[in-house]
């Protein structure tokens, strides 16, 4: 198994790990804000229960005083039926009749003749009997209650006013304190959640709680409220008698809605922390790769420096003993090549000098360094589109990038095959394809190779190509991809130069 493969292997259980960390949470939150709506819940369906059976109790108040009114008018009826017997009947005894005249002592009345002249008062207050202006204010005042009732007085009509008993009046007041008990406490006994009582016709608000005055001023904005309310749930019916109905308008509270979305919160601030976390990792992994990437290419470079001087030193000796002139040539090229190795290592690391360099002569230069010594089955095509390609370059560096892509064109093709390099002006870059015809990558590796350890070799390191990228894309600001790969067709890769310093 390569190092890649490890690698990759591990992030899928950290990734695994992940995602099953976070799936907890997620649940775990889903569940409490379940069980929380769930209280809540309950809540309402008690306070809704108890808003039903005040509302009973109010409806039975309410007729219980419709029949005291009821029974003190009947009341006034047969006072003023004692009256009129009294007044026109001739009887032997009238000892029952006087009786009833004298025991209704509780209702407030004023009788007065044809030309609204009072004549009579009864139960009035004492203290204010002989004011004028209190008898003619009491008058209007019934007046405005009820109608008078019609009594002959020997033969002359007069008029009966009345209005409820003081103590008739005092339970109505009491009875209407009440209803507005009733509806204050409706609202408040709601706690957090927004709630509308409205009229029957559910255009009139009552009263409200936890809910934006402004919302309830717009009628528009009222309707789509209650229609909302009333799908989320079913608005409570509140019966006072005799056809006068209220309805109360309900959803969930602002917090309970607000914890529906705390899951989801929670799930992007646990998400944004993981890829905080992974790029500050990902920065401090780079960091350290690349401290690594220079203090081998330094080393590397120190330790190639001993062998190559002794290296020049036998090549005076071969020359010395009259070697085969031919040989003495090969070694050198070697030599030579050797020294831009150590050149090559030793500038990873430092910013590279980037010089405009004719890329056409460098390519030519390259394929003639590799043409002897690698296979005969092998053919190398440069093709271009004119003499002078320039662009922005370290000559070592790019020289490394170039031998590492033929080396691998050359292992995936096994020793036979072509490999074609076009380059191809574009305005501002160059581009050059390096086309082989060897055993090709499938989709899924196309940006894959490029990562350090990655190899479909039994052995290497996998670090050819990440240092390629490296040396295009850090160095020389430039670009490298696969353009075009399949199984069994080959491999082309792209690179981009820039022709100006950017």
């Amino acid at each position: 198994m390569s190092i890649y493969s490890r690698k990759q292997k591990w992030k899928l259980v950290l990734l695994f790990l992940a995602l099953l960390i976070i799936g907890v949470s997620f649940w775990y939150s889903s569940y409490i804000v379940q069980r929380i709506r769930s209280e809540e819940h309950k809540k309402v369906e008690l306070w809704s229960k108890a808003i039903k059976k005040r509302a009973k109790l109010v409806q039975y108040t309410k007729t219980l005083f419709e029949q005291l009114e009821e029974g003190e008018q009947k009341s006034v009826e047969i006072w003023t039926d004692a009256m009129d017997i009294q007044n026109n009947v001739e009887l032997d005894d009238y000892t029952f009749v006087q009786k009833i005249i004298q025991n209704q002592t509780n209702i407030p009345m004023i009788l007065v003749d044809d030309d609204d002249q009072i004549t009579s008062t009864r139960n009035l207050d004492a203290d204010k009997i002989n004011d004028p202006a209190y008898i003619q204010q009491q008058l209007e005042y019934m007046k405005s209650l009820y109608p008078p009732m019609e009594i002959v007085f020997f033969n002359e009509k007069q008029y009966l006013y009345y209005m409820d008993s003081r103590l008739f009046t005092e339970l109505k007041q009491v009875m209407d304190d009440l209803i507005n008990t009733f509806i204050s406490e409706t609202v408040i006994n709601s706690a957090s959640v927004p709630v509308v009582l409205t009229n029957g016709a559910q255009d009139e608000v009552i009263s409200s709680g936890n809910i934006d005055e402004d919302e309830l001023q717009n009628s528009n904005r009222l309707k789509k409220m209650l229609a909302g309310m009333s799908e989320s749930n079913n608005p409570i019916e509140i019966d006072l008698g005799e056809g006068q109905k209220n309805y109360v308008f309900y959803e969930d509270s602002v917090i309970l809605t607000q914890l529906k979305y705390f899951p989801l919160v929670q799930f992007l601030v646990i998400g944004l922390f993981l890829m905080i976390s992974y790029l500050l990792f990902s920065t401090f992994r780079k960091s350290e790769q690349n401290q690594v990437w220079v203090g081998m290419a330094k080393e590397t470079a120190h330790q190639l420096g001993t062998p190559l001087s002794a290296l020049m030193a036998w090549m005076d000796i071969l020359k010395m003993k009259n070697v085969d002139e031919e040989i003495i040539g090969e070694m050198s090229k070697d030599i030579a090549r050797l020294e831009t190795v150590t050149e090559r290592f030793s500038k990873i690391g430092s910013e590279p000098d980037l010089k405009s360099e004719n890329i056409k002569e460098i390519m030519q230069e390259s394929i003639e360094y590799f043409t002897p010594r690698i296979s005969k089955k092998v053919k190398i095509t440069l093709m271009t589109e004119g003499k002078d390609l320039h662009a922005m370059i370290n000559t070592s560096l790019f020289g490394w990038v170039i031998e590492n892509l033929f080396k691998n064109a050359i292992d995936a093709m096994a020793g036979q095959g072509s490999i074609d390099i076009i380059i191809t002006d574009k305005d501002s870059v160059l581009q050059m394809d390096i086309k082989d015809s060897g055993k090709g990558l499938p989709p899924s590796l196309h940006k894959t190779i490029f990562q350090p350890g990655f190899t479909t070799k039994k052995r290497g390191w996998g670090l050819g190509l990440s240092l390629t990228k490296r040396i295009i894309e850090s160095y020389h600001h430039g670009k490298i991809f696969v353009c075009d790969s399949a199984v069994g067709k080959g491999t082309t890769f792209r690179l981009v130069l820039n022709k100006k310093v950017e």
